[in-house]
């Protein structure tokens, strides 16, 4: 089936390839807008003007005769080569990021070859969306010649776009791919197939992609709000175009924007699992609007495996799902059975973050199980960390929920250890219906008793004290407010940590609870708020 699918996809591209050496059908201008309803920044625009690009905290340069290179991290090549920067040099607006646009536009259409992975599906998806949706600020007032060539490009990348659906890919990239191609079906109408063939294959993404709880299939908050943008995109371009939407997109999209809310701190950013960032608070709500105006959140999200439990003004979000399967899990970390935990506005417990778009060595450092809030079993991640995603990852993780007169009980466990130390790793938390005492239990079972160490990663806004007794740690909050951590079972320490949660990374601590081979397999936390 794989083989016939893969002769069918290459003869529907080199038919395209045919097509494509006739420039019959290429209009001299968009027939409708297409409007990008994202914000851009205007400081990064800045940066573009200047020769460089920043994607999650990487910085590469962007500069004309920059497009046929083709090394470096995949995500930040992608981002290089779909053009949604634009909308930063668009936030700008000046004369000069006008003119940067139009030629960094003009430079890509001249090269060859180009970098692969820009002409990869959902790359050409994200740079047609992208021309079209700010076509009157780079190119409307530019020369014939420029929009001659402009159009053209525009014809050729939708024709090989269609010739190569359905996309390949398993993840949220294939939604990508479809918005780009339904985007030029309403630019350029003349090509009614582009839309027919966009809306045959979007209610399949649509039912793989979203899960019945609303998460996205990558089990990424990252990855779900880029969907989400993806899916609202989609359901406008074809209001617009009035052409009749899948029966499952409404649904699809509500159900993700009451996940998404699942997925936030008090501050408005996202939860720090599987790749993901805090800082997009303001672009989230705008999402969320476009969304649809829901209130609604969920207390778990059964499908994705994420619990939130919430007292007083406290906040735990608990990764307690097993890991995206394979060619959904490209952003996938070891983070079983981490947690991140908030009150209000103050983030205190949480993972060290992401580094998608950065050098292979930090990118993976950060996916490791010691990187985030959680057990690590004799410096061993729970999951393999490959390249493209993970190789062994637990197979069976479980996890029950109670709730009783507002206070919370998670019993959660996974097998992620069994093949190379048959090992089970075992977690209990509670939330007292104050939110001012969480407690928690970490357990090992094992045949052979195994050493392991458990890890409380603090935001870089919170200090940590170690007492003179060495058996608990003070923590300070931006606020005043006062945190105590106590443990039984292991050493108790503070050690250094990194943060990469924000728009650069920062020093930050965490507190260590270490247990020897020959000493208990149990842990017993508490972290209580003070006065």
């Amino acid at each position: 089936m794989a083989e016939s699918s893969g002769f069918l996809r290459g003869a529907r591209q080199f038919a395209a390839r045919l097509q494509n050496l006739r420039v019959a059908g290429v209009p001299d201008a968009p027939a409708l807008p297409v409007r990008d309803p994202w914000p851009g920044d205007p400081q990064r625009g800045a940066r573009i003007v200047k020769g460089e690009v920043e994607l999650a905290g990487a910085v590469r340069p962007l500069k004309p005769g920059c497009f046929g290179q083709s090394s470096g991290a995949p995500l930040m090549r992608a981002y290089i080569n779909g053009f949604s920067w634009l909308r930063d040099l668009r936030a700008l607006g000046t004369d000069a990021a006008r003119s940067r646009a139009r030629a960094l536009v003009a430079d890509w259409i001249a090269t060859e070859p180009h970098d692969p992975i820009g002409l990869a599906p959902d790359v050409m998806g994200a740079r047609i969306t992208a021309w079209l949706g700010h076509y009157d600020f780079f190119a409307a007032s530019a020369d014939d010649a420029f929009r001659q060539k402009l159009m053209s490009r525009l014809v050729l990348d939708a024709r090989n776009l269609s010739a190569a659906l359905p996309a390949e890919a398993r993840d949220g990239r294939a939604l990508t791919a479809l918005k780009g191609l339904i985007a030029a079906a309403v630019a350029m109408p003349e090509h009614a197939p582009f839309m027919a063939r966009g809306l045959r294959f979007l209610p399949a993404e649509i039912g793989r992609q979203v899960l019945a709880d609303g998460c996205h299939v990558e089990r990424s908050p990252a990855a779900h709000l880029t969907a989400l943008q993806d899916l609202t995109e989609i359901r406008a371009l074809i209001q617009s175009a009035r052409a009749e939407a899948p029966a499952s997109l409404p649904g699809a999209i509500e159900r993700m924007a009451m996940a998404m809310r699942s997925l936030r701190h008090g501050d408005g950013g996202m939860t720090l699992f599987n790749g993901t960032r805090e800082d997009w608070p303001n672009l989230i709500d705008l999402v969320l609007s476009q969304a649809g105006r829901t209130g609604r959140s969920f207390a778990s999200l059964p499908d994705g495996g994420f619990h939130r439990l919430a007292a007083g003004k406290s906040l735990l979000i608990v990764d307690a799902g097993a890991p995206a399967p394979p060619g959904a899990d490209r952003f996938a970390h070891a983070g079983t059975l981490a947690f991140e935990f908030s009150v209000g506005r103050e983030r205190i417990v949480v993972n060290c973050g992401a580094a998608p778009a950065g050098g292979e060595e930090w990118r993976d450092a950060l996916r490791a199980t010691a990187a985030h809030s959680t057990l690590t079993i004799a410096d061993v991640s729970s999951s393999e960390i490959k390249l493209d995603g993970l190789g062994r990852r637990p197979a069976r993780v479980e996890a029950e929920r109670q709730e009783a007169n507002g206070a919370h009980w998670l019993e959660a466990s996974h097998d992620g250890w069994r093949k190379i130390f048959g090992a089970i790793h075992r977690r209990r938390l509670y939330l007292a219906e104050s939110g001012e005492d969480l407690r928690g239990e970490d357990l090992v079972e094992a045949d052979q008793p195994q050493p392991f160490t458990l890890r409380f990663h603090l935001h870089p806004n919170v200090t940590a004290s170690l007492q003179q007794d060495s058996e608990a740690v003070l923590l300070r909050l931006p606020s005043g407010q006062g945190w105590r951590l106590r443990a039984d079972g292991g050493v108790l320490s503070v050690e250094e940590s990194i943060y990469v949660g924000g728009a650069e990374p920062r020093r930050a601590e965490q507190i260590v609870l270490t247990s020897s081979q020959d000493g208990p397999q149990q842990i017993k936390w508490a972290i209580t708020k003070l006065g």
